[in-house]
């Protein structure tokens, strides 16, 4: 059931947006003033006020509209302000499409094309500014005032439910209460719960509970206006297809789209998508190499390589060398087979027994002092791996993916987590925006046989543009 609250702000949120678009609208014109100000450049035309302020009044609520077909009006308080934003540039980019088609077709309205840019970006940074104060207040309402708190009850008895328990209790801003916590699916306790305390959602995670129990629950729900979800067990997530063997219905479970065409247009992504990185980052990589050289000169052991190449274990468990900017001193990243190479793996095992941050598999080395000061700086914002969009390009990685991992590290796998072996490796992927090198190794495995499950191209595409931002936010070592 909705609360009164999110109907309220969802529907301010509209006026809101078609204020925002308006001031951006008449922003643009106002500083296409400018550059004749400064004396830079004059307006090759006017055009009047008037018509171009009844020009924007059409096109308004059309600007609104493609909003709503974008979900930009999702009732829920707790929706990620980045994804909000990125909602918001992709809607306005939509609707900037039809405007220049528009203007194409009918150039008596005006064609302006500083207006129509700097209306785009303006819009953009106006709406998201907008939506982002409104979504302030509504945090602060939900977690100082309880205004719009979702009344929730949890139905289970494993690991799971308490994993939610403990997460919900200490985190406020999602918007749940528990108003209590059964093991079983029983009508007369939930219908006892509803009545002295009130429900709003309920979530089931016990595999056990009948068809019958379940029917029983889900109807319940449906005539007291109460949202039902679940935990789903692994092959009620699962990607399936039917058909007819003999005579009999059978099912057959797709362990992950990158099958045929799939695998066709994520490599094809990959292609495109390196070569434009490659291509804009150049000047970037280049400024980087210089600076790893001229450090190299005053290191201990002199003109160590700007490159690195790391043995990883890629898919089908293929070895390959993944190439990074050197971050380490040159001493502590020598071949293993050599007597030096052997004395720094054996340094680097202590470390990890000392200052190791991570647990299972994975080793992350807390203020490791073999960085140099250059490596501490570019590791810190994964600068050193921009040289893995040449290993795109080659073939051994994807743009997106499980992160590839040493032989060491694989060889401690569980049999279930090589999984993470069945798609190349990627630069970045859904463990990386979602927690970058913070998160447990069980964790990052459920996130990458998730992405596995579920690929598509625009998921590609939306964790590519999430890892952008996410670059910028430091690491915690």
């Amino acid at each position: 059931m909705k609360k009164r609250s999110e109907l309220f702000f969802s529907a301010v949120q509209v006026p809101i947006d078609a204020v925002m678009v308006m001031l951006a609208a008449l922003s643009a014109f106002a500083i296409r003033n400018i550059p004749e100000i400064l004396a830079l450049k004059p307006k090759l035309y006017n055009f009047p006020f008037d018509s171009y302020f009844k020009t924007i009044l059409i096109i308004l609520p059309f600007v609104i509209l493609v909003y709503a077909m974008e979900g930009l009006y999702n009732l829920r308080v707790t929706r990620k302000f980045w994804q909000e934003a990125l909602k918001v540039f992709s809607a306005t980019s939509v609707f900037l499409v039809i405007i220049i088609v528009t203007i194409f077709l009918k150039r008596e309205w005006f064609s302006s094309r500083f207006i129509i840019l700097s209306g785009w970006i303006l819009a953009t940074v106006y709406v998201t500014t907008g939506r982002y104060i409104l979504q302030k207040i509504q945090k602060i309402l939900l977690e100082k005032k309880g205004i719009g708190m979702h009344r929730l009850l949890l139905i289970g008895r494993n690991g799971k439910i308490d994993s939610i328990l403990k997460l919900i209790k200490n985190n406020k801003y999602l918007g749940y209460r528990i108003i209590g916590h059964i093991e079983t699916a029983s009508i007369r306790i939930v219908r006892e719960l509803r009545e002295k305390k009130g429900v709003d959602e309920i979530i089931v995670c016990d595999s056990s509970l009948t068809d019958s129990e379940q029917e029983k629950l889900i109807d319940y729900c449906a005539i007291n206006n109460i949202a039902y979800k679940f935990i789903p067990t692994t092959l009620q997530t699962a990607k399936f297809e039917t058909g007819i063997f003999n005579g009999e219905p059978i099912v057959e479970i797709k362990h992950t789209p990158l099958e045929g065409w799939g695998k066709i247009l994520k490599r094809t992504f990959d292609i495109i998508s390196s070569i434009i990185f490659i291509v804009i980052l150049a000047p970037l990589m280049l400024l980087v190499a210089i600076i790893i050289k001229i450090e190299s000169f005053f290191e201990e052991s002199k003109g160590g390589p700007i490159i690195y190449k790391n043995e990883r274990i890629g898919s089908d468990g293929k070895k390959f060398n993944v190439y990074k900017f050197r971050y380490m001193k040159w001493a502590f990243c020598t071949n293993p087979n050599t007597p030096e190479g052997r004395i720094a793996l054996a340094y680097e095992k202590k470390l990890i027994e000392k200052l190791s941050i991570k647990k299972g598999p994975l080793y992350k080395i807390k203020n490791d002092p073999r960085k140099t000061r250059v490596g501490a700086f570019i590791e810190r914002f994964s600068i050193d791996e921009l040289p893995q969009f040449f290993n795109v390009l080659r073939g051994d990685m994807s743009m997106v993916g499980p992160r590839p991992h040493q032989e060491r590290e694989v060889a401690k796998y569980n049999e279930y987590h090589r999984r993470l072996l069945t798609i190349k490796p990627g630069v970045t992927g859904m463990a990386q925006v979602s927690g970058r090198s913070d998160l447990e190794f069980e964790d990052e495995y459920k996130l990458d046989v998730f992405y596995i499950e579920n690929w598509s191209l625009w998921q590609d595409i939306q964790i590519c543009l999430k890892t952008l931002t996410v670059l910028f936010k430091k690491r915690r070592n």
